[in-house]
């Protein structure tokens, strides 16, 4: 795979190193912006395009549907052909996509159908982009600790592009209703770019195994590894339902009650995401390479996040709310990076790839599903949305306490389900 940091050029060369991190951090910080970027674009959509809610929900809900299809293949092809011959032409794809949906938006007098195709491409371009990061951190960064901090930074990229996509989609739909649709393949030609200048990639390879021998050994790791990884795959998709099942509630709770919109929710949403946004990126540094950190770090956030959304019932001022979504954020920012780190150092190189996309896939089914069931739940009273993404999120941090059980000194997992040194 690419191993950037181990070419004579750039040894000890910390600056080489920065930029190899901020070309990797642009990828999910790009990815997020193509998709929540339209957020609070939804209802000017609805009134130019002349669509119902459930319509204008669908350009949100294809992309991510395409990507979880699309994610394993995405994976399985970085393992075989290497990670950045899949990342870059994603990245053109995705762009593609974007510049679909702005001239449909633009030009055509009955826009939809080709806006949600190019939505479609740009899932299936975001399918081979993000996903195929966390495995090429582990390629690129050989130290643990190097590695987790790079992780951190990624999720705290991923989690700045959630902060930024509220309040730059309403900057520009000001401008132009489509012009977020237009803005999307710059920011991707940007990043494929960086990642061109950045990541270089090896004079050999090694032979890529058959697909049967391929299957039969990437079977073997989930019968012996099976334990901790069902856990980290799982966390990961609650977490990710747990944060925009609650961000759609604040949203929707932010116009209805205190009749705040525009850039001015985008504001206040930027708020609980700027709370996850930094402790993403403390947990990165502090947890090192240290396996029982990222244990006890999943443990602690899920945690936390279960006990602040268990209390936003008790109170409905705007401060205590936001108080309390923003410890959420908190917790859900602390454990991100720790299941990330936990993947990426627990599987061996060449399996990476896949074992990643499935983690990916989970996280993409936690963003598709929680904006629905939040409003599905909100017709009944905030409290029993709120407690059931509490008991979500305690349940993600009992599967980390009794499932994910690392040495003290770290390691992938062995025959009895623990997770040894390497």
């Amino acid at each position: 795979m690419e191993w950037t940091m181990r070419l004579p050029s750039q040894e000890g060369r910390r600056v080489g190193r920065g930029w190899t991190a901020a070309a990797l951090a642009s990828i999910p910080l790009v990815m997020t912006l193509g998709n929540s970027m339209l957020i609070p674009v939804l209802p000017v959509m609805e009134r130019q395009l002349g669509i119902t809610p459930l319509q204008s929900s669908l350009l949100i809900t294809m992309y991510s549907v395409v990507a979880i299809l699309f994610i394993p293949l995405a994976g399985y092809a970085s393992d075989r052909i290497g990670r950045k011959n899949v990342i870059i032409p994603s990245l053109l794809l995705a762009a593609a996509g974007g510049g679909m949906a702005g001239w449909a938006a633009w030009r055509m007098d009955d826009p939809y159908g080709w806006i949600i195709a190019g939505r479609m491409l740009q899932g299936l371009g975001a399918a081979g982009a993000f996903p195929i990061v966390l495995p090429l951190v582990g390629d690129l960064f050989p130290d643990e600790e190097e590695a987790s901090r790079c992780l951190g930074t990624i999720e705290t990229a991923n989690t700045f592009g959630k902060v930024l996509s509220p309040i730059l989609g309403a900057m520009l739909a000001g401008i132009v209703w489509f012009l977020p649709f237009f803005s999307f393949p710059v920011f991707c030609l940007l990043s494929a770019a960086m990642m061109v200048w950045s990541i270089q990639a090896p004079a050999r390879r090694e032979r890529p195994l058959p697909f049967r021998d391929f299957a039969a050994a990437v079977k073997v790791i989930f019968r012996r590894e099976g334990r901790w990884l069902a856990a980290v795959f799982a966390i990961g998709g609650l977490l990710m339902l747990v944060l925009f099942a609650f961000l759609f509630f604040l949203s929707s709770r932010l116009e209805e009650v205190y009749h705040i919109d525009g850039v001015r929710k985008g504001w206040v949403l930027a708020i609980p995401l700027g709370a996850l946004c930094f402790a993403s990126f403390v947990a990165g540094r502090l947890i090192g390479g240290r396996k029982e950190r990222m244990k006890w770090g999943a443990v602690a956030g899920c945690i936390l996040s279960a006990a602040a959304l268990l209390l936003v019932p008790v109170d409905s001022s705007l401060f205590f709310w936001l108080a309390l979504f923003s410890a959420a954020g908190i917790g859900i920012g602390a454990a991100l990076p720790c299941l990330d780190a936990l993947i990426t150092e627990g599987i061996e190189k060449k399996e990476r790839g896949t074992v990643t996309s499935v983690y990916s896939s989970l996280r993409f089914i936690g963003v598709a599903v929680g904006p629905p069931l939040a409003a599905w739940l909100m017709s009944s009273g905030v409290a029993p949305l709120l407690f059931l993404l509490s008991a979500l999120a305690l349940v993600g941090g009992g599967l980390a306490f009794w499932l994910i059980h690392p040495e003290m000194d770290g390691g992938k997992e062995n025959e009895s389900g623990d997770i040894s040194r390497h």
